[in-house]
């Protein structure tokens, strides 16, 4: 009985919960039917909603925190917005103007909207004009193929074709010059610009980024190829009848039978001769005379067809001219003219030809009357006389000096021209290539 009355008093205090969720549940053996709605107890869901609560007033927390962040972002952009519409004049239009970038347009209302092929075929033209202009500036073949003034300038060339079949001549000889800095076209340039305009070897190495031994190589390979190759073909002793077929109008009455005009020029030396042994021993020993000279025959129509090798400065004109073996190439009735008295008549003489001097009227009465010209056309032909002797050395500035010391040793030990001498002779054939300077009219 008094466990009925414990149990019927623990009854009296708890009811039986059937929730299996609820505390007071209490497990049967017997099978029940599962709650429904209205048997739920208010205890059974008493924690979920607070759990519920808990998340709701979490979520609504952290919604409060997203509302603040992004009213402070509204705040600096409307900041934003002012600082910038204190810049235009409508501030919608700003607004407008950021949405018309998103979507791909111009700033502006008025302005149309972007082509991107319009703006991609903008700048390859603008990329093409870019290297065209870099091309210019540069020493390549493409950049001198359409500019024959800029050939002229650094080659003496008077265009590129010339240029070009000077290049084809070489390249068969050049085959066996390794170097990899340097592409052939540039080796040839690279010299040429070194003959045309003197530039120093430092410069060179500069322009075409290489050493300044690289430099001194190339030209002094470059130059024996050409004195072995193009001098052969350009510089000549052309037929009479070749030289009265094109004989120049200035020479055509005077002096007919015309075939040479000559001169003798100097180069002086960079350094004293007395630190040149090799040149002084090679030439006169003990002179100190710091000059080479040279003589040059000219035709009249300004092709040069015969150039000497150089000899010390204290050699005189007429020595020269006896011994380098220009006597060898007159004929009988041949005239030889100069623009000044080389004291050679004798020696032209002998080989049965005729030595005149292009002088004014006013010499004659100082110099020998059979040797100088006082015809009405004088001065017209010692004009032309100077102007065919000194347009070699106009192209080539290399040949007014002065010589480095490099060039003034011999180049091969076979030969007994120096790369000096050597170099002279490609000048005279490069202006063999050019158009004469001489007019035949």
């Amino acid at each position: 009985m008094t466990v009925i009355n414990d149990s019927r008093q623990i009854s009296t205090k708890r009811k039986q919960v059937k929730n299996p969720r609820s505390p007071d549940y209490v497990p049967s053996v017997f099978t029940t039917a599962p709650l429904s709605p209205e048997m739920k107890e208010p205890g059974a869901t008493e924690i979920p909603d607070k759990q519920e609560a808990r998340v709701e007033a979490a979520n609504a927390l952290l919604f409060l925190q997203g509302q603040g962040r992004r009213e402070e972002r509204e705040q600096e952009a409307t900041v934003e917005e002012s600082v910038s519409s204190s810049l235009s004049t409508d501030e919608d239009d700003d607004v407008e103007s950021v949405s018309d970038i998103k979507k791909g347009k111009f700033t502006g209302k008025s302005e149309p909207q972007v082509n991107f092929e319009d703006v991609l075929k903008a700048l390859k033209r603008e990329n093409q004009a870019l290297r065209e202009s870099v091309e210019k500036i540069s020493l390549s073949e493409n950049s001198l193929r359409n500019d024959a003034e800029k050939v002229k300038f650094y080659t003496g060339l008077p265009n590129y074709f010339v240029l070009e079949t000077v290049m084809w001549l070489l390249v068969p000889h050049m085959d066996g010059m390794k170097n990899i800095k340097l592409s052939k076209f540039q080796q040839l340039l690279l010299t040429l610009m070194r003959l045309r305009l003197d530039l120093r070897n430092q410069d060179l190495a500069y322009r075409f980024g290489v050493k300044v031994g690289t430099v001194t190589k190339t030209v002094h390979r470059m130059v024996n190829i050409m004195s072995s190759t193009l001098v052969p073909t350009a510089v000549f002793w052309p037929s009479r009848a070749e030289l009265r077929k094109n004989l120049p109008a200035a020479l055509c009455n005077s002096h007919p039978d015309c075939v040479v005009i000559i001169d003798c020029f100097s180069v002086p030396f960079e350094e004293p001769l007395s630190r040149n042994n090799q040149l002084q021993q090679s030439f006169h020993p003990g002179t100190t005379h710091n000059v080479l000279k040279y003589l040059i025959g000219v035709a009249p129509q300004g092709v040069v067809t015969f150039v000497s090798r150089g000899v010390l400065g204290n050699v005189s004109d007429k020595s020269l001219a006896e011994g380098c073996g220009f006597m060898c190439k007159l004929l009988p009735g041949d005239v030889v003219l100069a623009n000044r008295n080389l004291d050679i008549r004798e020696s032209v003489a002998a080989r049965g030809a005729l030595f005149r001097i292009a002088g004014s009227c006013q010499e004659a009465a100082s110099e020998n009357s059979s040797l100088i010209d006082s015809s009405a056309e004088t001065v017209i032909v010692q004009r032309h006389v100077e102007r065919v002797i000194s347009m070699v050395k106009q192209r080539y500035a290399m040949l007014t000096g002065p010589i480095e010391s490099p060039f003034t040793s011999a180049s091969e030990r076979t030969s007994n021209l120096s790369t000096f001498d050597k170099i002279v002779q490609v000048a005279c054939a490069l202006n063999n290539l050019c158009i004469s300077a001489a007019p035949l009219e």
